[in-house]
């Protein structure tokens, strides 16, 4: 015990001297000998305390008070060290300090107890945080062990709370921001959502409520106390509005029970008064206590329900009694009577615009507007109001079915009335809402038998009126039920209830003015209908003086006027009083149908289209127009007939301003009303026929003509316009004959109707320059002549329109783009027709030009030959045109086209005549070109802004002056940059003046702008033409072959060039498909200008290519005649020499079509001519060739072999031993059979092949020689040759075939070592190793029918040597298929080559 005593006093000796490390020591002695001393641990803590071991003393310490808990030693030595560490152990020292607070609390020492405290709380404030902060004031709290001890001496426990709450609110503030913060930016985060989530989760753990009420308790000062019994109903309502589930239903009962109790205390907090209000669920009205809803106006008199309340408390519709009020209240109230209608309105109005969110609010305005008659605003008004009744349902969970029953019932009878009958179905649905569970609801049953009776279901509307009734002696339910029985019929029985009601609507309230109105007029009504005589009905004391009567009492009775403006129309005879009285009834209410019918048809008779359109649109506006039976999917049983009348008559309108689309919308809404309404289907027709929809116009004018044929329709009219639209719309399709039949059924009927007559004509005249592009020119001819014999029938009784004339003059033109049927021209009909009602010296216009006047109208006759007749064709045209602008004089448009179209006309004239290349014919194709340039300049005059114009003149000036076509052509441009034609036009002008890079420019812009114009592709094959770039001239003329059209001339000319051209330097496209297609171009040409002999010439080298040799015979013969006439005429050389050529090449087809003796006759004639006239040397050479080749031929044919081989020696001399000729000669000299004769062809074979080694024929008939004489020598010279020739890949099919031929009898003469077959399997395989991807090779191979592969290798190869792949022949690949000796495959041989045996054979 004394080593223990001696340590501690050391320790508190060291202590004491500051010698911490040494007391230290000297405590940790004292505890090594009794671990428990209470000294010991104090002196070592605080030791440590100074050597700033924290957690050490923190033991030391604690060491202590657990052995001495009472001390009060080592709890202040805690609350040093604690302080010391500031804010880390300010927790440690909250329960320190009520630690030693309580040992002082057990000693009686209040002083040092309030001392800790007070320590502690300041301490705390000062260093700590704010969650540190609010803990320390728990300790001030009622809670705590030390309040009843200190009371009295520290804070009231109000003001802690006070401060609790506050620090609490901040928390939670700080922590909703921060934890929106980080979930907003989460992915697919909602920030509404996400601030709803969060509230929800911070106010449901929240404290603040409990706080609150701890506040409410404590607190001494009343204001204090409503503050936050304020603050707690607000974060309860805020609490209930975010809880979810059963919690909802306990927190509403807390918040009604804290809103109510401020109520009681009549306490001025707006929320706990709008709680009590707004959530009272009373089905009228007059169920609120009006104290309740009077204290709440004194207390919040600015407060915009306060408005509403205020106006509706003093308003005529009032529910309460009058009550007692004090002076101050009486001046008020006074205020608030004084104050008019229209200022009560302004107040309630402003007030409901500052109480948007109230139910009451919305719920009062709606009836009170209602009551107004303003429906609009009662619905709009009602609308927002069930907005926010769901609102305050989710944040409250009560239903408040009584209260969304009434804003029901003011919004569905809103509805009935608001542009009725449009919103019946949901009127219709919120009635029946409210019966089916309050069955007995008197004003549901009431709108339900209104919609009933509007609906024409008048039984039905008698039974649901009747049922209120009985609940409401209500004169206007009694009226309503009286008048459903008058629209029913029963008029006499009407009219006696609804003059019985009339003594109970004798008050001056402006709502039964209106009643009174109402009914004055159905018994009006009952009159008219009672007795419908005239007499009856011009009574003045009768109907008249009720309806007189009705607008006297109520001057906005819209249906009295109506009825007052028929008595003046029908029978007073006084339309400008009708007017009058429609036009009243339909600025009241444009419900009034009959009265805007009346107005609209008034408007439509007298032009006043403008009038019309505002008419029907109001109508429509009303909603009073169509019969609609389902509305957002209600089902309306909706059974009067809608009205179509303001849609059609809006549709009209429309299409006469040509706003198409809406003309459309406004006939579909007229046909939805009224399916069979005949003029709307022809409307649609028309509306859809100028939009460009041509098939729904179609099958709305289809429409129409079923309508119109029904016998049930009888108010259709004459439909003769429905079958002439339809024939417009079937014009416009391209279905001309159509269109032709439908205009020629309608003037079966009419046949004076110009409209429908033109029509035909310009069908006629579209349908032969349509059939002109298709290239069925015989019916172009056939259409144009029609087209005359319809503009003399229009020209009976009209010839001055200028559509007629310019039919006409097309009509002539046609036959300038179809020669081959200009005889067929009806000269005397166009004779009879020009000269009809017309001085004939109006021709005359540009006569001193074109010399077409009236000296040419004379000389129009049936033509003699086809040249007369395409020149009467041509000056028929001109004069027409001529004339059709002699009509159109005053139409300045209609001139400039004229003058266009005369321009053409004069510049195709000039085109046609420079076939005649005689002096006068020159001077006469120069009038035409300047009468052209003149036309072309008259219209550019009229109409300087028509880029076509410019365009046509850049084209007929380019011959005169180029400069000038240049600038038209740019000018055009100006005008119009993304004209093909145009820039086509330029590039041709630039590549007649050699300028080829801007004529390259040129093509390419026209190409860009309009890809599918064939001219410009035909200007960059010329150009490619003129730079030499051969390779691609056919592949852009066969393109725009292509895609022209069949009456594009120059297109067919130029392809037809091209493809011959391209057929004698590549003998790879020698087929037929290369062949046939300029064949067919060449056809239609010769339809279009048969007089082009050159192409006529041409089209029979074609044909002979073709093997169609009778044609190309008699084209021959044709142009031998004409060239024979042509040359006894001039007797030129040139002529002789074309002359010579023709009797060649038809010598040769005649030789190819076996013809021998003309062949012959005809080689010798051109052999005759030619002689003697070199003309040009390698033409003429070739020609004299060609005719001795034939002839020599012929007479081989014909069996005169002397004559043939002195023809083909001729050949040989002429020719200096061209190979081929010798080739020819050594034929015929075989054939002739003589020794000599075939040593001489041998011979000449020989020195053939010693002058032009490799020759093949040369090559090939030396090797058919040595076989048919077995010379074994030449056989072995020949086969080293042939197998040469068989590595080539230049060969030919015909050549692969001769040389697999020669090597078979080759190997036939010179069998192998195993035998005959041997030696052809070696020749065949030979074949093949040498070139496998060729079919002869393989098909040899299979002919000797070792296995069936060779041969399908032989169809392999031959199907991809065929076209596109290859070269190959149809025989060819018809061989391979036979081949294989299969079924399949024979008939594929077949189907390849009908006309060969193989495939029969094989299929047999």
């Amino acid at each position: 015990m004394s080593v223990t005593k001696a340590a501690l006093k050391a320790a508190k000796v060291a202590l004491d001297k500051q010698e911490y490390d040494e007391a230290n020591e000297q405590a940790r002695k004292a505890l090594a000998i009794d671990p428990n001393n209470y000294h010991a641990n104090v002196f070592l803590g605080l030791a440590l305390d100074k050597q700033n071991s924290n957690d050490d003393s923190e033991k030391a310490y604690q060491s202590a008070t657990k052995s001495k808990p009472t001390e009060p030693l080592a709890w202040q030595g805690l609350i040093t060290l604690y302080e010391k560490q500031m804010q880390m152990k300010l927790d440690e020292y909250h329960q320190a300090a009520i630690h030693l607070a309580e040992i002082y609390m057990e000693g009686d020492d209040k002083f040092r107890c309030q001392s800790v405290i007070d320590r502690y709380t300041e301490f705390a404030k000062k260093c700590g945080s704010r969650q540190q902060y609010k803990h320390s004031l728990e300790i001030l709290l009622p809670t705590c062990t030390i309040y009843e001890y200190l009371e009295g001496r520290i804070p009231n426990p109000a003001y802690s709370y006070i401060r609790i709450a506050d620090i609490t609110e901040a928390d939670e503030k700080e922590k909703i921001n921060k934890e929106i913060g980080e979930r907003r930016t989460r992915l697919g985060a909602k920030i509404d959502q996400v601030i709803t989530d969060v509230k929800r989760e911070v106010m449901q753990g929240s404290d603040l409520e409990r706080l609150y009420s701890e506040i409410i308790n404590w607190t001494d000062d009343d204001e204090t106390r409503r503050h936050y019994e304020e603050k707690l109903l607000q974060h309860a309502y805020d609490t209930l509005a975010l809880s979810q589930g059963s919690k909802k239903s306990e927190r509403r009962e807390r918040v009604q029970s804290l809103s109510q109790g401020l109520v009681i205390l009549k306490h001025p907090f707006a929320l706990a008064w709008k709680i009590t209000l707004e959530w009272k669920d009373v089905n009228e009205l007059s169920d609120f206590d009006s104290g309740l809803l009077t204290e709440y106006i004194a207390h919040f008199p600015d407060d915009g329900l306060s408005k509403v309340l205020r106006g509706y408390l003093k308003s005529e519709i009032n529910p309460f009694p009058k009550t007692k009020t004090t002076p101050e209240e009486s001046q008020e109230d006074e205020d608030v009577t004084l104050m008019s209608s229209e200022d009560r309105l302004i107040l309630m109005t402003e007030g409901i615009e500052e109480s948007s969110m109230s139910i009451l609010s919305h719920r009062v305005m709606g009836e009170y507007f209602l009551y107004l008659g303003e429906h609009e605003s009662a619905v709009t008004v009602s609308r927002q109001a069930k907005i926010q009744l769901q609102r305050e349902s989710n944040v409250s969970g009560l239903s408040l079915s009584n209260t969304a029953d009434a804003i029901d019932i003011v919004l569905a009878t809103a509805l009935v009335q608001y542009k009725a009958p449009r919103h019946h179905p949901e009127a219709r649905q919120l009635f029946d809402h409210v019966l089916l569970h309050k069955p007995t609801h008197t004003a549901a049953s009431i709108g339900v038998g209104l919609i009933l009776e509007e609906q024409e279901d008048y039984l039905g509307a008698v039974d649901f009126l009747e049922r209120a009734l009985k609940r409401t002696p209500d004169p206007k339910i009694r009226a309503e039920v009286a008048w459903c029985r008058a629209v029913s019929g029963d008029y006499e029985t009407s009219l006696y209830e609804l003059e019985a009601c009339l003594p109970e609507m004798q008050d001056s309230d402006s709502r039964m003015k209106r009643l009174r109105s109402q009914t004055l007029h159905r018994v009006g009504v009952c009159l008219w209908e009672r007795d419908s005589s005239k007499t009856a009905r011009k009574d003045r004391t009768g109907a008249y003086a009720r309806f007189l009567s009705s607008v006297q009492t109520d001057v906005n009775n819209a249906p009295a006027y109506t009825s007052l403006g028929v008595y003046y129309a029908d029978y007073g005879k006084d339309r400008s009083r009708a007017r009058k009285c429609f036009q009243k009834a339909f600025e009241l209410s444009a419900s009034e149908v009959g009265a805007a019918e009346r107005l609209a048809r008034s408007f439509a008779s007298s032009g006043e289209w403008d009038l019309v359109e505002a008419v029907a649109q109001r109508v429509i506006e009303s909603g009073k127009v169509s019969s609609i039976n389902h509305v957002n999917g209600i089902n309306s049983g909706m059974k009067k007939k809608g009205i179509s009348w303001p849609f059609s008559a809006l549709g009209v309108v429309q299409l006469n301003q040509q706003d198409y689309i809406k003309s459309i919308v406004s006939f579909q809404s007229a046909l939805r009303s009224s399916p069979q309404d005949y003029h709307s289907w022809v409307g649609l027709g028309e509306s859809y026929h100028n939009s460009g929809r041509y098939i729904a116009a179609t099958r709305a004018f289809e429409q129409a003509q079923k309508i119109a044929s029904g016998t049930e329709n009888r108010d259709v009219g004459d439909n003769w316009l429905c079958s002439y639209m339809l024939a417009n719309v079937k014009r416009e399709l391209g279905e001309f004959e159509n269109a032709v039949a439908g205009y020629r059924e309608v003037l079966l009927d009419r046949p004076k109707e110009f409209g429908v007559s033109i029509a035909l004509l310009q069908t006629l005249i579209e349908s032969s320059w349509r059939s002109i592009e298709l290239g069925f020119f015989g019916r172009s001819a056939t259409l144009a002549i029609e087209a005359v014999d319809v503009a003399s029938n229009i020209a009976e009784f009209r010839n001055d329109a200028f559509d007629l004339w310019k039919a006409v003059g097309d009509a002539c033109s046609i036959f300038s783009c179809a020669q081959a049927y200009t005889e067929n021209f009806p000269g005397q009909k166009l004779r009879a027709l020009l000269d009809a009602d017309i001085e004939p010296a109006e021709y005359e216009i540009l006569s001193n030009l074109d010399g077409i006047g009236k000296g040419v109208l004379q000389k129009l006759s049936i033509a003699t030959d086809r040249a007369s007749a395409l020149q009467f064709s041509l000056q028929a045209a001109i004069l027409a045109n001529k004339r059709s602008i002699r009509v159109c004089a005053h139409d300045f448009h209609a001139r400039a086209i004229a003058w266009y179209n005369l321009g053409w006309t004069e510049y195709r004239a000039h085109f046609d005549s420079m076939e005649n290349m005689s002096s006068s014919s020159k001077k006469r194709q120069l009038g035409f070109l300047k009468a052209s340039v003149q036309c072309f300049k008259k219209a550019i005059e009229l109409e300087a802004g028509n880029a076509e114009f410019w365009n046509s003149l850049g084209i007929v000036t380019a011959a005169l002056n180029p400069k000038v076509s240049q600038h038209s052509f740019v000018r055009s441009l100006h005008l119009n940059d993304r004209n093909a034609r145009v820039w086509t036009n330029l590039g041709t002008l630039y590549l007649v003046q050699n300028d080829f890079h801007l004529a390259n420019e040129a093509f390419t812009r026209a190409h860009s702008t309009d890809p599918d114009y064939a001219q410009a592709w035909v200007g960059q094959g010329m150009l490619a033409t003129r730079l030499g770039e051969t390779g691609e001239v056919h592949s852009l003329l066969t393109h725009a072959f292509d895609i022209a059209v069949s009456s594009s001339m120059i297109v067919k000319k130029q392809y037809a060039i091209s493809a011959f051209d391209h057929l004698l330097y590549s003998s790879s496209s020698l087929n037929t498909t290369n062949i046939l297609q300029p064949s067919l171009a060449l056809g239609q040409l010769r339809c279009q200008q048969p007089v082009d002999f050159a192409f006529q010439h041409l089209s029979s080298l074609f044909a002979e290519r073709t093997g169609d040799f009778s044609s190309a015979v008699q084209t021959l013969q044709k142009i031998c005649f004409e060239l024979e006439t042509e040359y006894e005429a001039s007797e030129s050389t040139i002529a002789l020499m074309r002359f010579s050529q023709a009797k060649s090449e038809l010598s040769r087809v005649e030789l190819a079509e076996q013809n021998f003796v003309s062949a012959a006759e005809n080689a010798e004639t051109a052999l005759d001519l030619s002689a003697g006239d070199e003309g040009d040397g390698e033409a003429h050479k070739k020609l004299r060739l060609s005719a001795q080749m034939s002839a020599g031929l012929a007479y081989y044919y014909q069996g005169s072999m002397d004559l043939a081989i002195n023809m083909f020696r001729n050949a040989l001399q002429e020719t200096q031993g061209d190979p081929d000729i010798i080739c020819l000669l050594a034929q015929v000299l075989w054939a002739k059979g003589g020794d000599d004769e075939r040593t001489v062809a041998r011979e000449q074979l020989l020195d053939c092949v010693a002058k032009f080694p490799g020759h093949f024929d040369a090559v090939v008939l030396l090797g058919a020689m040595a076989i048919l004489e077995e010379d074994l020598d030449m056989i072995e010279a020949i086969s080293v040759d042939l197998h040469s020739f068989q590595a080539r890949d230049n060969l030919t099919p015909q050549q692969q075939r001769q040389i697999a031929q020669l090597l078979a009898a080759i190997a036939t003469l010179q069998p192998g070592k195993e035998g005959e077959g041997s030696s052809q399997l070696s020749a065949a395989t030979r074949a093949v190793m040498i070139s496998p991807s060729r079919p002869q090779g393989w098909t040899q191979l299979a002919e000797l029918g070792i296995e069936i592969h060779p041969a399908e290798m032989a169809i392999l190869t031959a199907a991809k040597a065929v076209p596109p792949g290859g070269s190959l022949g149809t025989e060819d690949l018809c061989k391979a298929y036979a081949g294989t000796n299969r079924l399949g495959d024979a008939q594929r041989a077949i189907m390849v080559a009908p006309w060969l045996p193989e495939g029969w054979n094989a299929f047999s």
